[in-house]
C-alpha cells in the first residue's frame, strides 16, 4: 500500500497486512506520518512538556468514567 506522510509528503510503502496499512484502510480519518516527522513531533512536544507551561487536559468523558 502507497501511503503519503501528511506533514512532508513523502510517498512510502506499507505492507498490505500490517496493522497500520488496515487502519489507514478502514478508517479514512486516520493519516499517515512518516516515521521521521512523528521523533521530529514526539521530541518537540517532550520539549514543551519540560518547560512546565504545556498542560495536558483530561477530556470529559475520561473524567465520568472515573467516577
Amino acid at each position: 500500500m502507497r501511503v503519503k506522510c501528511v506533514i512532508c509528503d513523502i510517498i512510502n510503502e506499507l505492507e498490505d497486512d500490517s496493522p497500520q496499512a488496515k487502519k489507514l484502510r478502514n478508517r479514512p480519518i486516520h493519516t499517515y506520518m512518516c516515521n521521521p516527522c512523528h521523533e521530529r513531533i514526539e521530541e518537540k512536544t517532550r520539549v514543551r512538556l519540560a518547560t512546565g507551561k504545556f498542560v495536558f487536559y483530561k477530556s470529559s468523558r475520561r473524567i465520568e468514567e472515573d467516577f
